[in-house]
């Protein structure tokens, strides 16, 4: 039987397959019928002279020559689209489907205005964004562009530092805060030392969490806390400090400024920060599409740390 040449563009379509583990989803992704995406990919197995994808399972698999197939070539692929969307750029403006998966506690601070802004510089993109902190994927059975996290325990892990795929978008410092009102009721703290006799809101309620650790350049203190609120919910955070209940710890960044003002808290403590919090992105590929580098850009200006 006479073998069809390899096509490139049936590698893609591998590709496509191979990631969303559905020839239906890959399908509908790439605007085109099932039965013609099933074809291509036989024509290129048959190319190869290897099976690459199951198909007697409910959700497909790859076969051990699949899953090398794969990682040799998704790299080749992002490249090529990258090489493609980096010329189309120079004419054209971001667009489509931009997917993103971000955890509650930093949605309701971080996306409000943002977004607002990013949409209005970017019409011809749609965003969808998921408040969840593990999903497997996205409203189209793919990867997510792109995943925000606070912190390591966010994360899951410390990141690889040669890993391309996590990038750590910032480190904030984080700022003591509290109301007027709890201020002229309690006492204005003048030393870390003075903490132990406040309602401090912590992040959870347990002995781990029951201490602050507080810097002022080469200056550590460990300070021990106790409050009878808890919450891991920044904006929460923030308005239940506005209302007089004990100070708070707050992100020193531009995203944030509303709620401080809003709440109108007062920075006590000025010189000392505690542990600062790294923010970090994830990629399904380290190969970045422009709709995905449209929106890092964007972001990273509402990370900034307010003077």
């Amino acid at each position: 039987m006479e073998s069809h040449p390899i096509q490139l563009n049936d590698i893609a379509l591998f590709v496509e397959v191979a990631r969303r583990k559905s020839f239906s989803l890959a399908a509908r992704a790439l605007s085109m019928p099932t039965s013609t995406l099933s074809r291509r990919i036989g024509q290129l197995e048959q190319a190869i002279g290897l099976r690459l994808i199951n198909r007697n399972t409910r959700r497909l698999e790859l076969t051990n020559a699949g899953a090398a197939y794969l990682r040799r070539c998704q790299g080749l692929v992002d490249e090529a689209r990258l090489a493609h969307e980096q010329l189309l750029a120079m004419s054209a403006r971001p667009q489509g489907r931009l997917s993103i998966s971000i955890p509650y506690s930093m949605a309701i601070w971080l996306l409000p205005e943002a977004l607002k802004a990013f949409t209005e510089r970017y019409p011809d993109l749609e965003c969808e964004f998921d408040l969840g902190l593990n999903p497997a994927e996205n409203s189209q059975g793919g990867p997510f562009d792109m995943a925000l996290r606070f912190g390591h325990e966010q994360l899951g892990a410390e990141p690889a530092t040669d890993d391309p795929s996590v990038q750590e978008i910032t480190t904030l410092d984080s700022y003591l805060y509290a109301s007027a009102d709890y201020l002229q009721a309690h006492g204005k703290p003048q030393q870390p030392a003075d903490l132990a006799g406040h309602e401090c809101l912590r992040t959870t309620i347990d002995r781990e969490h029951s201490f602050w650790m507080l810097r002022n350049g080469e200056r550590s203190e460990r300070v021990a806390v106790h409050g009878a609120i808890a919450g891991n919910n920044i904006s929460v955070m923030g308005t239940l400090s506005g209302l007089g209940l004990g100070i708070t710890r707050l992100p020193n960044c531009r995203a944030l400024a509303p709620i401080i003002d809003r709440n109108t808290l007062q920075r006590i403590l000025p010189g000392w920060s505690t542990d600062p919090l790294p923010v970090f992105a994830i990629f399904p590929s380290p190969v970045l599409p422009a709709k995905t580098r449209a929106f890092m850009e964007f972001l990273r200006p509402w990370l900034d740390p307010v003077e």
